[in-house]
């Protein structure tokens, strides 16, 4: 173990890995070694999610288990969501972390550890920063993973979904000055990256703050512009009601930017919708996915859905099976509710029982994964750009443009294909979530 070393984990969302990075970069650039190994850093930092009861359920174990095998003069960090929520609490309920710092707090991270290694605080001077981040401290808000890299354009979230801790958790929806963010795609660029998947709490919300209208259209098409040897930009979390015809316009004509579009619209029914503080105007739904495949004939569509909401009645539940029959999402997601103390859904309780919930679940998923293996079985013979992510044992997995990087399918390559290369892939076989196929030689 040598002084003045490092090791993080990070928790959830790909937003999280965003953040574990940039503070790894700070502490690095302050002179902090970062080591592979947990056994032989100084420091070890927990980037923790609080989002539902899964995921605090997670943090919380992982805290517990790398404070019961902390070596004696060691210090463990929890960071992130579960902390800005939680306070010190998080501190009294797992003995042997040594100091939190809350997700808005991520760029005071050398000055916490710092102090730490000096033995120059006490938890009591550990201070959860209220404000939502703006001062980066000129660190690169991106994380690369392989040949791909989440790139952060916004922080917090201005919405007040009903069920959703996230905006008490990261504060109000700030955006990220354009400038930086291109210039951050042009140092992906520079380092060979062949994927951007910009990512924020809400991405269509991008520029708002800023006085902008449409701002993501704006910076996607400056974007195409600043890094045009970057062959995919993806879009995640996209949400309901903001996607307008000038962002529909530059996906269809970039050929950049890929057709897939993540929309959650977490439920499809109105008065659902409106106990969940949500968009409930369905109608908008309908026209804008039908405008956006008019548009892009190959987009690759995917949402996510909450199933047992308070008092969600079998009528309701069935008004969303329907509509996932007649929308026919490519990519879906589904959760049961987890009731989250706080939040404005808190006054309806948890009204809907364990059993039914798991019980709509199934049959929620059931019915997608007959819709995505028809979608799927639609490109058997035809030809996909693959980019490749792993090889062994003779075979090669990849993404297409379809596929979002861990949260959807993969394209199995009968044979050894190079990391990080787009190969066209034959498909020969489709499954409910992925597909195989041959490298297609020209």
């Amino acid at each position: 173990m040598k002084n003045k070393s490092f090791h993080i984990i990070s928790l959830g969302c790909a937003k999280n890995t965003v953040d574990a990075d940039s503070m790894a970069a700070l502490l690095s650039r302050a002179g902090y070694q970062l080591v592979i190994s947990p056994k032989q850093a100084h420091i070890i930092i927990i980037n923790t999610c609080g989002f539902i009861d899964i995921a605090k359920d997670e943090s919380y174990s992982t805290l517990a288990k790398f404070a019961q095998r902390k070596k004696p003069g060691q210090i463990l960090i929890a960071a992130g969501c579960l902390t800005q929520r939680y306070g010190n609490s998080v501190m009294q309920k797992v003995a042997g972390v040594d100091a939190i710092i809350g997700t808005r707090g991520w760029m005071q991270i050398v000055e916490l550890a710092d102090s730490l290694c000096a033995n120059n605080v006490s938890p009591s001077d550990i201070q959860i920063d209220d404000a939502t981040p703006c001062d980066e401290r000129g660190t690169p808000r991106f994380s690369i993973q392989g040949a791909s890299a989440y790139l952060k354009i916004a922080d917090g979230c201005s919405r007040n979904c009903a069920f959703c801790a996230i905006p008490s958790i990261k504060g109000p929806a700030v955006s990220r000055p354009m400038d930086a963010i291109l210039a951050e795609a042009r140092q992906l660029q520079e380092r060979g990256i062949r994927e951007i998947v910009l990512i924020a709490q809400n991405s269509t919300d991008y520029g708002h703050d800023l006085g902008m209208q449409n701002g993501l259209a704006q910076l996607l098409s400056e974007m195409t512009k600043a890094a045009p040897d970057v062959d995919w930009l993806r879009i995640m979390y996209a949400y309901p009601g903001f996607v307008a015809d000038e962002l529909i316009e530059v996906m269809a004509t970039s050929k950049q930017i890929v057709p897939y579009l993540d929309m959650p619209l977490q439920h499809a029914h109105p008065d659902v919708l409106r106990r969940m503080h949500r968009p409930a105007n369905i109608d908008w739904a309908y026209k804008t996915l039908d405008k956006m495949r008019k548009s892009m004939p190959n987009l690759a569509l995917r949402s996510t859905f909450i199933v047992g909401y308070p008092n969600e009645s079998e009528e309701e539940f069935q008004t969303l099976l329907d509509f996932i029959d007649e929308i026919r999402f490519d990519k879906l997601g589904a959760f049961k509710f987890s009731f989250e103390a706080g939040t404005p859904s808190e006054i309806l309780g948890d009204t809907i029982p364990e059993e039914v919930k798991e019980e709509r679940t199934k049959r929620l998923m059931e019915k997608q994964q007959n819709i995505s293996l028809a979608h799927n079985q639609e490109f058997v013979g035809r030809e996909l750009d693959v980019l490749v992510e792993g090889t062994g044992d003779g075979i090669s997995v990849g993404r297409s443009y379809r596929d979002a990087p861990e949260v959807d399918g993969l394209v199995l390559i009968k044979s050894v294909a190079t990391i990080g290369d787009i190969v066209p892939v034959r498909i020969t076989e489709a499954m409910p979530y992925d597909m195989s196929g041959v490298v297609d030689i020209q």
